[in-house]
């Protein structure tokens, strides 16, 4: 019988691997740790009442607790929220509000954030790194719990939250899996499967240069754990850092988004040639699309081992292309898994080379929580499933996307919805109108832009492009936040006030095409 997928394993057959090694700190967690201390804070939250389908949040920036802190949920049967650490305390007030979390994990890093939430509904306050005022201490929490793990151990998930209509944050919602832990019919174990069908194994050493609270890091740094392979987190990516990381540590996976490479390819050829990457093996890169030339330029700097893949939180359907591929294809996001769908406006699939809005059949089931509505939203008759994109596919079968989701920004391979930033600029007295597209930039991909126009009584001005960023930024997360802010006569709307973005995009050249680094 096969062992059940999961760091158990690991820790008993290779207690001394190192399970996760922070990049600048250098502190590493053995596999025996990781094991000990998950199952010890699920113990924790165990005694503190917590049960099968509760929630917990984690707020913290990357730091050697995160990963112990989400796989104690885990092997819990546990929901949990990994909260951006950018957000302000409003924003991250709404999510706890909204997922329901009875437990939050912060640092000390948070502490100002932290400071100026309402935690009534949250009974359990855990600082997993430093002090927190009001907060227990995690090391304590261990402390006094049981390293025998809980009797009835079964997988969890996580509930992370993507921009909604309404330009609030959507928790993505997926059925908890009611398996125990690493069942193979678990959908997480499935990833980790796929992982290994790849090729992968336990002297993987995988670096995760991106922040743990987003989706695809996080998951697959917990599937590189039950395959006994080792993580790399970097705290910030860095680019010559980066670089040096993979060589100290003969990194053979890695995960990046497109203005990674960027960062890498910009850097002076000297600094560039006195790094060895020649331990890579795999490296992928998904989140946002990728320009030709800089694809190019990666795969004839570390060779033929540059994979992408195209899917989102929701799961609906994914494609993947190897760099053999990708080179027959250039552009494409590669071939769909499930059965994919070009739909025109009238409902029809269209022919090859015909761009319409991109469905697929099949996927794993998922809500968007406490709204019905968006989700009903993104099914059509047929059951078929969007993701919102547009795109084709060629003869081959190949997908190409041409747009994005409904504007919708992607910037540094991060989502970010524009009626946040929309509605934070229209509470300016100055402001009557405003629309906050993305525009084209070397390094991020887009550039979040504002166009705005002012009430009759005030007067463009560089000061107060520069006053209505700081009021956005007061409110929202920076990098939610125009960079920039052009002065406007009028928006193009129609007679019912609806805005033609598209019409802006078109004239600040956002074509969505990507740049040359």
């Amino acid at each position: 019988m096969t062992e059940p997928m999961t760091p158990t394993r690991h820790a008993r057959q290779s207690p001394d691997r190192p399970a996760i090694v922070m990049g600048a700190s250098g502190e590493v967690v053995t596999f025996a740790q990781l094991e000990e201390r998950s199952v010890r804070f699920a113990r924790a939250l165990r005694a503190r009442g917590l049960r099968v389908g509760d929630h917990i949040a984690i707020l913290m920036e990357n730091n050697r607790a995160f990963l112990e802190v989400a796989w104690a949920a885990q092997r819990s049967g546990l929901y949990y929220t990994a909260i951006n650490s950018h957000l302000r305390a409003g924003e991250v007030q709404y999510v706890l509000d909204d997922c329901g979390a009875v437990a939050l994990v912060s640092s000390e890093a948070m502490a100002g954030v932290v400071a100026g939430l309402d935690l009534a509904r949250v009974p359990l306050r855990v600082a997993a790194a430093g002090e927190v005022p009001g907060f227990e201490r995690y090391e304590d929490l261990l402390a006094a719990s049981s390293a025998d793990p809980l009797p009835d151990e079964c997988e969890g998930r996580e509930m992370l939250y993507s921009s909604g209509t309404t330009g609030r944050p959507k928790g993505v919602r997926k059925p908890l899996p009611g398996t125990p832990l690493g069942d193979p019919a678990s959908p997480p174990v499935q990833i980790a499967n796929g992982l290994v069908l790849q090729g992968t194994g336990p002297g993987a050493v995988y670096l995760s240069p991106a922040p743990l609270y987003h989706g695809a890091p996080l998951v697959f740094c917990m599937s590189m754990h039950r395959i006994g392979g080792t993580v790399v987190v970097m705290e910030e990516f860095d680019a010559a850092y980066c670089l040096e990381l993979i060589e100290r540590y003969r990194v053979t996976h890695a995960q990046f988004v497109p203005t990674m490479f960027v960062r890498m390819l910009r850097l002076p050829r000297e600094v560039r040639e006195r790094f060895d990457p020649s331990s890579l093996v795999n490296v992928t890169h998904g989140a946002a699309p990728c320009a030709v030339p800089v694809k190019r330029r990666m795969l004839d700097w570390w060779g033929p081992i540059v994979h992408e893949y195209y899917s989102g939180t929701e799961d609906v359907g994914h494609t993947a292309i190897t760099p053999q591929e990708w080179l027959a294809h250039p552009g494409s996001v590669g071939r769909p898994a499930q059965e994919c769908h070009i739909v025109g406006e009238d409902g029809r699939d269209l022919p090859p080379g015909r761009p319409g809005a991109v469905y697929f059949a099949g996927g794993r089931p998922f809500e968007y929580h406490n709204d019905p509505e968006k989700t009903a939203s993104v099914t059509n008759d047929k059951g078929w499933r969007t993701l919102g994109d547009i795109g084709y596919l060629d003869e081959d079968g190949y997908l190409y996307l041409t747009d994005r989701r409904a504007h919708m920004i992607i910037s540094g391979g991060v989502n970010i919805y524009p009626q946040e930033a929309e509605n934070a600029l229209v509470g300016h007295p100055a402001v009557a109108d405003v629309a906050v597209i993305g525009v084209p930039d070397e390094e991020m991909g887009e550039a979040v832009k504002a166009v705005v126009r002012l009430t009759g009584d005030a007067a463009a001005s560089p000061a107060l492009a520069a006053e209505l960023i700081a009021h956005c930024r007061a409110e929202l997360a920076t990098y939610k936040c125009p960079r920039s802010v052009d002065f406007v006569d009028e928006l193009p709307r129609d007679p019912n006030g609806k805005l033609y973005k598209r019409l802006l995009r078109e004239r600040y050249g956002a074509d969505r095409t990507g740049a040359t680094p």
